[in-house]
């Protein structure tokens, strides 16, 4: 833990502008994934699991015959066996992989590069010309070597690097403070918050508002005290006539507040994330007193949820 924390501190002490080479995240993690996470992280550890000779179906939900496949395969390659893929059960999985391999570990790399660098490569299993392109566009990206192969330090950057989430699940972008595309989060915050949106949208409510998340490699964000790691999203809440994403942003005090959908918003928001919900900031007595969202300063007009992970280098952020 202490080392997690030496590697966080240096990923905050740079101000990082998205769009622009993150030279310093050599020092990236793995981010820990078990089960209740759902998203591209994942699905990228089932394609790896099954490279490994231990297949899933390959759903990008941390089930149960995920965490008996990720226990299968620690024990095989003589890991502490939790069943939750962490730094080291992450590092083992990850083979080196170059131009003319193909296989789940390249369908793997092939998913995590159309995730973090917003790709249509098609997922085909195959590491050709698209592929290598697209890996040494990532390592100058990263600002790590550009050689077009696919070994532990690509792997640990890409992983590391934070997702986009699809609005076309049901959601909206808002920006009240200003920050631009301040919309990328952990691969787990993105597709949790995706599926939040699918479930939602079935509601008949309209879509969610989305405010800041983080920028595209975390750091200090204007406008926020937190946002600065990819685990942190600022929702609205859902207005009686559904307009949230066009009728401007209330207050649980406004006579436009819809509470019952708001519920129903938080709890998709949890249901899509069991256990790994740190926290809803949101100051709505109601919806406090019946234990589904606390209350913080500031928080009249938006939800603050936050996501945690098993292991992380903040227990801010630990589940």
């Amino acid at each position: 833990m202490r080392r997690f924390a030496i590697v966080f501190a240096a990923l905050l002490s740079a101000t990082i502008v998205s769009g622009t080479p993150a030279h310093a995240y050599g020092n990236a993690f793995f981010h820990t994934q078990h089960s209740g996470n759902r998203g591209v992280e994942v699905l990228a550890i089932q394609h790896l699991l099954a490279h490994h000779g231990q297949a899933v179906p390959a759903s990008g939900v941390f089930d149960a015959a995920t965490a008996g496949a990720v226990r299968a395969f620690q024990t095989a390659k003589g890991l502490g066996v939790d069943g939750i893929a962490g730094p080291l059960t992450w590092a083992a999985l990850t083979p080196t992989i170059r131009p003319g391999d193909s296989g789940e570990a390249v369908r793997a790399l092939q998913i995590e590069l159309n995730a973090k660098r917003r790709l249509n490569l098609a997922v085909t299993g195959q590491y050709d010309a698209a592929t290598t392109a697209a890996v040494r566009a990532f390592q100058t990206h990263a600002g790590i070597g550009a050689d077009g192969i696919t070994g532990p330090n690509t792997w640990k950057n890409l992983v590391w690097h934070y997702d986009y989430p699809d609005f076309g699940t049901g959601m909206c972008d808002q920006d009240p403070d200003g920050n631009g595309t301040a919309n990328w989060g952990t691969a787990a915050a993105i597709g949790q918050l995706e599926q939040a949106a699918r479930t939602f949208a079935a509601s008949g409510n309209g879509k969610i508002p989305v405010g800041d998340i983080a920028l595209e490699h975390g750091g200090d964000i204007p406008g926020h005290a937190s946002h600065e790691v990819g685990l942190d999203a600022d929702l609205w809440p859902i207005r009686t006539d559904s307009a949230q994403c066009s009728g401007g942003r209330i207050t649980w005090r406004s006579p436009a507040y819809d509470r019952a959908a708001t519920r129903e918003l938080v709890r998709a928001i949890r249901a899509a994330a069991p256990g790994h919900v740190k926290l809803i900031f949101f100051n709505d007595p109601t919806l406090i007193s019946e234990g589904l969202t606390t209350s913080y300063a500031n928080h009249d007009n938006h939800l603050h949820v936050r996501y945690c992970e098993a292991v992380h280098p903040s227990s801010l952020y630990t589940c």
